[in-house]
């Protein structure tokens, strides 16, 4: 390789690492990644001349800078070299066998998400506190996390423990249910999903909403302890043991093993049971046991000492595509999947895999019959890599909704697909269970199973049979399908209690393409009803903030649509807010406003019942800082957050919340 070659290559997989920690994004695949980082790495040993301080095999992890604060590690968080062979393996096993032959080793589930310390101090009461919660940052300088504590399920805020201080270390995850459960949320409600688990984890780590956090639902395994009492630094094994055992406190699964064998076996063990976890890992961690002996073993600057990494190659086979199934959603968008020959990945059966659109589909050139290769990205959704066998013919999506039998075109400038019948029965179950939805009209009580179950029963073919409901209570009542009386008159009073909702939660629910309640917001400001904006021009929709041409012409078709329409005035008979009345109407006092809020709320129940009193004087509520905030709200005004950093930067008031109040509330 060229010394040019070599610069090229940093260069990319700079890019590379900058998407992968800083935009949660995954350009290419882990194994790919790791193969040009040890090519890399390979060169560096041959020409060190070459290797600059600050190149990628250089750094740490991320070296993500956030706005809530940087904190400096008492204990550096530094990685953990790969190795990529099992003859690796045994080679470093027995070179520590060799120096300690009395050494154990601990092999560990690799779990795959964003790494976070704990550090806990001795309090008043003979116990000890959560005082931090630090994300990894630059493996030496980190963010100070701790407001989203509760938000981990796993993380204890107390322990019953007499130690001055203890520190451990984890990983916090997400569990296949809660990223499916975010993925289908995202589906119905016509937003991008998250491309796996361990980017949603790590995107959600970095909320500065512990609500939202919350909701999306994180969890975490520890596997080190960083520092602590005596007791706890010497084997590595027990003080998991203590941990788990004393404090319930979820820890790494691990293997006890004292030769080269055990340890292959239990990284193969650990490979095996993949396909069968309720979360992702990316490979297995071999660790010595004895703590003392690990500095005998230390590698390269950037990594923890007395540690290797086995990385899994992932697992590929070839398999016979018999059948192209389409999926319509929510906004009508058709989603191919491809039938396949069932396979074995990862310890589970395959037979299902998405081709995304009409041009994965012509890019690859799939079509019933061929031969393709299949892997599993992240341990968990299969995926076609290539065709190995073409037809000599390819797949085209059909003008006809395989649902509904409605009219269906491609989207200009998207590989969308979309069914034009806004009464297909598959995009209005998917409107019905958006329009109940928590975030929307948040009808309590009423889930995806019991919309269900309300369409088979012939009660429910539209959002407006929600509030016709109430006529057939003694018949659902007698017939269970909601509970008896008590479970039934709850699901009714929460149905009506939803008309008071102001019309521009009406609005986001109604399932308007690319109009959720953040998009009605901005309508709302600038009409004074929902009939307003239903009769409005193109032209004119095009008038209000961060509305488009495309968004403009999906609120006139909806309003102009016969069948849509009717949905929107029946609400309106049902007696569904479409207005603000004078009488309620907020002085648009903050109208031309632009306003940021970080940090924790004294008066304010949570940081969102500030931003709906801020939106409804007129204020648009940012997330960041720029030149075009008016004012940062913080009651810390003295802190050096990023955010107040960035306020000083263009010289930008910073208010707490009583003198912001008494300023212009």
């Amino acid at each position: 390789m060229t010394k040019q070659e070599y610069k090229d290559l940093v260069e990319t997989l700079t890019v590379y690492s900058d998407a992968y920690y800083k935009e949660n994004k995954s350009l290419i695949s882990d194994f790919e990644f790791d193969l040009m980082m040890m090519e890399c790495k390979k060169t560096e040993k041959e020409h060190p001349e070459w290797v600059a301080s600050d190149a990628i095999t250089q750094i740490v992890g991320s070296d993500l800078v956030s706005n809530d604060g940087n904190v400096t590690h008492h204990v550096p968080m530094l990685s953990i070299e790969d190795v990529f062979l099992k003859e690796d393996v045994v080679c470093w096993v027995e070179k520590v066998l060799h120096e300690h032959p009395d050494a154990i080793f601990s092999v560990e589930e690799k779990i795959d998400g964003t790494s976070a310390t704990l550090r806990y101090q001795k309090n008043s009461d003979s116990g000890m506190d959560l005082v931090m919660v630090e994300s990894r940052g630059d493996g030496y300088v980190g963010v100070n996390k701790t407001y989203l504590a509760p938000a981990v399920e796993d993380i204890r805020t107390s322990l019953n423990e007499a130690f001055d201080y203890l520190e451990i270390r984890g990983e916090v995850y997400m569990k296949h249910d809660n990223f499916n459960r975010y993925n289908e949320q995202m589906e119905e409600e016509g937003k991008k999903t998250a491309a796996n688990a361990r980017n949603l984890a790590s995107g959600t780590f970095n909320l500065n909403d512990p609500e939202e956090a919350e909701k999306r639902g994180l969890n975490m395994f520890i596997f080190n302890v960083q520092d602590g009492p005596k007791d706890m630094m010497q084997s590595h094994i027990k003080a998991l043991e203590y941990l788990n055992k004393k404090y319930g406190i979820p820890v790494v699964k691990y293997y006890k093993c004292h030769t080269a064998q055990e340890v292959l076996t239990a990284i193969d063990a650990i490979g095996e049971s993949r396909g069968n976890l309720s979360y992702d890992i990316d490979g297995a961690v071999v660790k010595i046991d004895q703590i003392a002996y690990r500095d005998d073993f230390s590698s390269a600057a950037k990594y923890s000492t007395g540690h290797i990494a086995y990385k899994y190659p992932p697992e590929e086979k070839e398999t016979v595509v018999t059948g192209i199934e389409l999926q319509v959603g929510r906004t009508g968008r058709i989603t191919p999947v491809a039938v396949m020959q069932p396979i074995h990945l990862c310890g589970t059966t395959v037979t299902h895999a998405t081709l995304h659109n009409q041009d994965f589909i012509n890019e690859l050139g799939i079509d019933v019959g061929c031969s393709v290769a299949v892997f599993k990205s992240g341990e968990i959704i299969p995926k076609i890599k290539t065709v190995s066998k073409s037809t000599g013919t390819i797949y085209q999506i059909p003008d006809v909704c395989p649902v509904c039998g409605g009219h269906v075109k491609k989207e200009i400038d998207t590989a969308d697909y979309r069914c034009t019948n806004p009464s297909c029965k598959a995009q209005l179950f998917r409107n019905i269970i958006h329009f109940a939805s928590r975030d929307c009209m948040n009808i309590k009580g009423l889930g995806k199973e019991l919309i269900e179950t309300l369409i088979n029963a012939g009660y429910v073919s539209n959002y407006t049979d929600l509030y016709r409901l109430k006529e057939f209570r003694q018949e659902l009542v007698n017939s269970g399908i909601i509970g008896r009386d008590k479970n039934t008159d709850n699901i009714l009073q929460n149905i009506e209690a939803t008309k008071e909702n102001p019309p521009t939660t009406l609005l986001g629910s109604l399932g308007i393409l690319n109009v959720g309640i953040s998009t009605a917001k901005s309508l709302m400001k600038s009409f004074s009803s929902i009939d307003e904006i239903a009769a409005a021009s193109v032209e004119e929709l095009m008038q209000v903030d961060d509305i488009g041409e495309t968004t403009a012409g999906n609120i006139v078709d909806f309003f102009h649509d016969s069948q849509t329409a009717k949905l929107y005035f029946e609400l309106k008979e049902h007696g569904l807010k479409t207005y603000v009345p004078d009488n309620e109407k907020k002085e648009q006092t903050l109208t031309g406003m632009t306003i940021c809020i970080t940090g924790s709320l004294n008066h304010y129940k949570n940081r969102k019942e500030l931003q709906n009193l801020l939106e409804e004087r007129g204020a648009k509520v940012t997330g960041s800082v720029s030149s075009k905030t008016t004012v940062l709200i913080n009651n810390d005004i003295t802190s050096n957050s990023g955010k107040n950093r960035d306020a000083k930067k263009y010289g930008l008031p910073i208010m707490d919340e009583e003198t912001f109040t008494n300023t212009y509330l």
